[in-house]
């Protein structure tokens, strides 16, 4: 299984984010009004960890988690209170279709249920079946309809464990 490595986000990590997000396949599903990262409103004590993912040493992904009860009216309130949410993207598009994505949020996942989360989410866009299906290989499963949010359509998907393809190693 590959492992990969979360470090948090620094402020010289900032030029590679933001060319990241206008690589087309990024800009398609990641709507950042101001293209950063770092300039998101968080509510106070809205508890967001911003990370870079890093295989072999090499940056390939964004990752953030947040505690989805730091806003009144999350789509994602109906889990219990600690629950938190993961937002992801790949950077590089060659590390894109090669399981790089189901891997690295199953780890960042399963890292979250150890660390005390009851549970952790991922709201992907309904058309961007690459990802439903990536999250569902990483143990999340479709929880409800496809829905609207303050931050755009999305399927919920919920954390519950061992993928099919690992269960019981």
């Amino acid at each position: 299984m590959t492992r990969y490595d979360f470090r948090l986000v620094v402020d010289d990590d900032m030029q590679m984010l933001r060319d990241w997000l206008a690589r087309p396949h990024v800009a398609e599903w990641w709507d950042d009004d101001d293209d950063d990262p770092l300039d998101e409103d968080i509510p106070e004590g809205g508890d967001i960890r911003k990370w870079v993912v890093s295989l072999d040493g090499e940056p390939i992904a964004y990752l953030q988690d947040y505690r989805v009860h730091a806003w009144d009216d999350h789509p994602f309130s109906f889990l219990d209170p600690g629950a938190r949410g993961i937002d992801m993207y790949i950077g590089p598009a060659d590390f894109i279709g090669c399981g790089h994505g189901s891997a690295m949020v199953r780890q960042h996942a399963l890292r979250l249920i150890d660390e005390g989360a009851p549970q952790v989410a991922i709201d992907p866009h309904p058309d961007n079946i690459r990802a439903v299906r990536a999250y569902e290989n990483a143990g999340f499963e479709i929880v409800g309809p496809a829905r609207n949010s303050p931050w755009g359509r999305f399927v919920p998907m919920v954390f519950r464990g061992a993928a099919p393809s690992d269960a019981g190693t």
